[in-house]
């Protein structure tokens, strides 16, 4: 057996070798054939090497020799720290699986969001990789949203909202603007205080007291930074904008509009950006999916399009939308409404009764849809078989027919090659005008949706790889095969129910789950089983590197479905575009290489930031409505266990935690490899998936007051201190 200097000497040559090419660590364990049992060794060898300043990693998560030009500081390992409220924090680092943890007396006076440079602290032991904040780079936070509470005549505090934030924000008298106790407020930050001292910043805005109507909501809008109006420019840019389509732009399109179609929306949509038709040939299926043409009217490098990607998505709240375009796009032009002629990019596929796409066109097209359908009805008219509503439409009932038939015929295409589909309701919320909860109830998909779904994946999927094959720049939606760790405790756990999933060589196939969620589907534990499984993958994200996606089992995916609501989906009509004006090429080619990195990794991050905010709706609206049901009792699932208690799941998806303080006698917590959190050593049990009754006890509403506590105590303390 090699010493571990030998392995790290056969690891540097091999990166010394002039035929190397940077790796990600998967890719070195198979080309260097180390087993399973030590990779993680294999790992801290590549951490200990980045620490030593032999080798480096890249952006993208690749390994090789340290250039000697890019040694500049002590810090080795750029990435963004994510603070703790006890004062400890991570460090996510591109290309890593695992963040760094990095302890309370490490941070190096880091705040959140901040961008840093850590060394890895040698012999750590535990979960995480411990290291310690050598350098910040760049603040991440310069702005706070929170409760102001002022403490005396001279100075207050804001309490910041986001409960990651470790500390209070100081307030002097004179940069209150006139605050009151318990007014939601805006805050620059003037300093990001150290040991002995809080952070300082400046009050800018009031949004409002903390209990007025839609101040909750829009508090969490301006802590995530959305920008709620669009700048002047913009709006000057929208309003030149015709509202309806000239001779000019019809020039050179393929002329649709006798073609029968529809748009199939939720109830309450707008913004319509795709519409379907179908015509059968003999026994094949000719499907076309028409999506506008945004590209047409947001001209690259205009204020629009800054502006658009600036944003990166549109951002859907309980009680509002936050455009990516203003709505006189969205809503007008771009809108594929009803008898108005629209201009599109249409993909047309001739897909076998096997579900395969045996033939395909996309061209620049002008449609103009015959019906604006919705969800519930058309399913009234394809699975229920209402007639009262399929004689509403008579024209179009034996197209959707056929489209609900070739609905089944692809996604059972998709089952046989391993796509999961994870079926979980999202939460339906019914406010009052105030915008207090009346009802929360899960919002189940249906037989229309899901056609919408199956044609949409199918158009993303037919694009994607007709860019790959002509290997040009291209934005695509990749999701990365999921790390071995996790599928092994995933494992782990289901075996105590008697499910297995099958592992060869480290590598799971997506079959694996679409086969555990078949198993699982209509048993008590299902909706639990389903939730860890998806927490055992990789996030979904933009790249330029066709890597595939694993949830789908697709190996080529792109957006090309959205570009109304979605950066990327723009960015690729436009390089669609051009390639069928045949102007891609020479510099097109090298100007999409210049830019296409930085589309997807800023609309990543925008998706990342629009996800997190809509949670945060969600769970503060979840709180309000909990408000006015405690004390009554209700049965749910055991969803979450942690070392302070258990999380339960009700059935119209409201989590909500018992403390171990309030479990009744003697118990045991167990997490879901069959570790005993807490309890005692004799007792009931509490797993994962249990059923059991709860009684609404009190509930956190991310709207409590500060706490005159020792905390508090001693932050005047450390003020005044500064002050003498």
């Amino acid at each position: 057996m090699k010493s571990r200097k030998e392995r790290k000497k056969l690891i540097l040559d091999l990166m010394a070798n002039e035929f190397y090419v940077p790796m990600k660590e998967k890719e070195l364990a198979v080309l260097m054939q180390v087993d399973a049992k030590d990779r993680p060794e294999m790992k801290s060898i590549l951490e200990e090497l980045l620490a030593e300043q032999k080798i480096e990693i890249s952006k993208r998560g690749k390994y090789q020799l340290l250039d000697p030009k890019n040694v500049k500081t002590d810090g080795l390992i750029t990435g963004t720290f994510i603070s703790n409220r006890n004062g400890f924090g991570f460090v996510e680092v591109d290309g890593r699986d695992d963040d760094l943890y990095i302890p309370e007396q490490y941070t190096g006076g880091a705040f959140h969001l901040d961008t840093v440079q850590c060394s890895i602290i040698p012999g750590t032991k535990g979960r995480r990789v411990e290291a310690k904040v050598v350098k910040i780079l760049e603040r991440g936070t310069s702005r706070i949203v929170g409760t102001y509470q002022k403490s005396n005549k001279s100075f207050g505090f804001v309490v910041p909202d986001n409960q990651k934030l470790a500390s209070d924000i100081y307030i002097r008298v004179e940069d209150s603007k006139g605050a009151m106790d318990g007014h939601k407020v805006v805050v620059d930050l003037k300093s990001y205080g150290d040991d002995r001292h809080s952070p300082e910043g400046v009050i800018t805005e009031i949004l409002g007291h903390i209990n007025d109507p839609g101040v909750d909501i829009l508090s969490i809008v301006k802590g995530f930074g959305l920008p709620m109006e669009f700048p002047e420019k913009v709006m000057n840019q929208a309003e030149k904008v015709k509202d309806s389509i000239i001779e000019a732009d019809i020039n050179g399109r393929e002329d649709l509009r006798d073609l029968l179609m529809v748009t199939i929306d939720g109830l309450d949509a707008k913004d319509l950006d795709d519409a379907v038709s179908l015509e059968m040939d003999g026994e094949d299926y000719v499907l076309g999916v028409h999506i506008a043409d945004v590209s047409n009217y947001v001209q690259e490098n205009s204020a629009l399009d800054h502006e658009a990607l600036d944003r990166g998505t549109s951002v859907y709240l309980v009680d509002r939308v936050i455009p990516m375009l203003p709505h006189r796009l969205s809503n007008g032009i771009c809108s594929l409404n009803a008898g108005e002629d629209r201009l599109a990019l249409s993909c047309i596929m001739t897909i076998n009764p096997s579900g395969k796409v045996i033939d395909h066109r996309i061209v620049e097209s002008v449609i103009n849809v015959d019906h604006r359908m919705d969800y519930p009805s058309v399913n009234k008219i394809i699975d229920i078989k209402d007639e009262e509503e399929r004689d509403k439409f008579p024209d179009v009932v034996p197209m959707l027919d056929k489209m609900y038939e070739l609905s089944l015929i692809i996604r059972e295409a998709r089952k046989k090659r391993g796509g999961i589909d994870f079926d979980f309701p999202e939460s339906k919320f019914k406010l009052d005008e105030n915008g207090k909860p009346l009802e929360i109830v899960p919002y189940e998909r249906n037989a229309a949706t899901r056609l919408i779904e199956d044609f949409m994946l199918m158009a993303n999927e037919t694009v994607a790889e007709h860019y790959f094959w002509m290997e040009v720049p291209f934005v695509y939606r990749t999701h990365d095969k999921p790390d071995p760790e996790k599928v092994q405790k995933l494992a782990t756990f289901i075996n105590n129910y008697g499910y297995h999933i099958h592992m060869a060589q480290d590598e799971v196939h997506p079959k694996e789950f679409q086969k555990l969620l078949g198993e699982i589907e209509g048993s008590p534990e299902a909706d639990m089983i389903a939730r860890i499984t998806l927490r055992s993958m990789k996030q979904a994200k933009y790249t330029i590197d066709c890597t595939g996606h694993f949830g789908l089992a697709a190996k080529y995916y792109c957006h090309f479905t959205s570009p109304i609501r979605r950066y990327p989906d723009l960015q690729i009509h436009r390089i669609i575009k051009d390639d069928i004006r045949g102007r891609l090429k020479g510099e097109k080619i090298k100007h999409y290489d210049k830019i296409l990195f930085n589309v997807a990794e800023r609309s990543s991050k925008m998706e990342r930031r629009a996800d997190e905010a809509e949670r945060e709706t969600n769970k503060l609206k979840k709180c309000q409505y909990m408000e006015d049901h405690i004390g009554e009792e209700f049965e749910g699932v055991v969803s979450g266990v942690t070392e302070w208690g258990i999380y339960v799941e009700l059935p119209n998806t409201i989590e909500g935690m018992v403390h171990v303080s309030k479990l009744p006698g003697d118990f045991y917590v167990y997490d879901e490899v069959g570790y005993k959190m807490a309890g005692t050593k004799h007792g009931k049990s509490y797993e994962l998936g249990q059923p059991v009754k709860i009684v609404v006890d009190s509930v956190d509403s991310l709207r409590k007051k500060r706490k005159n506590n020792f905390s508090e105590m001693r932050q005047l303390w450390l003020r005044k201190q500064r002050s003498w």
